[in-house]
């Protein structure tokens, strides 16, 4: 296509600019308008070498000018300038994080823990917040971040060890999987995170209270329900009641989000109690889920094609499990792993060229699936590489 200028246009759509060859071709018309339609500007001469440096640097101009307009957009900008823009939603990039876990502590009622320390079976150290101090219940539940930066598991029930010994402090536990810590946020997560921080002054109190929880540091996932009815639903959420679902982040700090943003009277349903004090000094429990994992495995069957190679098999297990480890919460809205779309991915690194997907089986916590694998409204669907069996025939 033919243009008029080499400098970037802005209209209602956004900001356009000319390619490097509708550049070149440009200054080619330009130049032969100028010295005649018969001047050899090819690629192997002299003129037309020169040409094309200089749309070359055109070009290079267009382009820093279509990322600096794009940068003041939170859905385009990139690096530094995404970093600033979201700051207008109060939130920031999240840094490298550390793996969290929640821990019952028991003890004596009373008993102030100062700078606790609790270990795994691997000795690996978990730090409890500054202070603990046990309530009259005998036990508290709170959210332990590792020393050490990194994906650094700890399966359930594997931190019990008191590693700083305290009067009054008789044991700890992990009922649930430690979340694992995280690199330094990438521009597409910090996408979708201020995507949902914008719902926090939302159309609806529910979206304002995910928006709330989302924007907590070292928040993973989320999946948030609410019953509106008068009787308990097919989850067990009791009426006008909401449950979220958080795989990360601070207890604490997840409950005093709820507790602000849910109406007055509106109940809340889960297995993680925490207490939030409000500003008249009224105590309220706050409930609610950390995801229950669910390990899900495949079995696949596949025909080789000339060009096939185990590493390619490796890479078919891997895109299985990408898919099944990024299955929302619950299932989302077909409440299951996907049979269907874990076929897609089984063939999205050559299937037809170089391999012939034959079979493919789903199973999961209740067994084999039927093809879809349900999951229940809390349960995090969970898969390694090493889960997908596969047969090559």
């Amino acid at each position: 296509m033919a243009i008029t200028t080499t400098a970037p246009t802005v209209d209602a759509t956004g900001i356009h600019a000319p390619t490097y060859a509708e550049v070149l071709a440009f200054l080619q018309s330009q130049f032969r308008a100028i010295y005649g339609a018969d001047t050899y500007l090819e690629a192997d001469s002299q003129d037309g070498q020169f040409l094309a440096i200089i749309a070359a640097a055109i070009n290079d101009t267009n382009t820093a000018a279509v990322q600096v307009y794009n940068s003041f957009s939170p859905a385009k900008g990139i690096g530094a300038a995404l970093s600033s823009n979201v700051k207008i939603n109060g939130i920031s990039r999240a840094s490298a994080s550390a793996s969290t876990v929640d821990l019952r502590i028991v003890g004596q009622a009373g008993t102030t823990i100062q700078n606790g320390i609790a270990k795994d079976a691997n000795q690996q150290q978990w730090a409890l917040p500054a202070t603990v101090i046990i309530p009259p219940a005998g036990e508290v539940t709170v959210t332990a971040t590792n020393t050490v930066q990194g994906a650094l598991a700890a399966p359930a029930g594997t931190i019990t060890q008191i590693g700083t010994p305290t009067r009054g402090w008789q044991s700890v536990t992990n009922p649930a999987a430690a979340t694992l810590g995280a690199p330094v946020e990438s521009d597409a997560a910090l996408r979708v995170r201020q995507a949902v921080s914008v719902a926090l002054p939302s159309r609806t109190v529910l979206e304002g209270t995910v928006g709330a929880v989302a924007s907590i540091a070292g928040v993973a996932r989320y999946r948030a329900y609410e019953n509106d009815t008068n009787t308990t639903d097919a989850n067990g959420i009791p009426a006008h009641s909401i449950s979220l679902v958080v795989d990360g982040g601070d207890a604490m700090a997840i409950a005093s989000a709820i507790a602000a943003k849910k109406t007055p009277g509106t109940g809340t349903y889960g297995t993680t109690t925490e207490i939030v004090t409000d500003i008249y000094g009224i105590a309220h429990p706050i409930r609610f889920f950390r995801p229950v994992a669910a390990p899900i495995t495949a079995a696949l069957t596949i025909r080789a094609l000339t060009g096939y190679t185990t590493m390619i098999g490796d890479q078919i297990k891997q895109a299985i499990a990408d898919y099944v480890n990024a299955v929302e919460i619950g299932g989302g809205l077909g409440g299951s792993v996907e049979w269907g779309d874990a076929i897609t991915a089984a063939n999205s690194i050559g299937g037809g060229v170089v391999y012939k997907l034959v079979s493919l089986a789903l199973s999961g916590p209740g067994g084999a699936g039927a093809p879809d694998v349900p999951l229940a409204f809390n349960a995090a669907a969970d898969m390694t590489p090493a889960a997908v069996t596969l047969t090559v025939i």
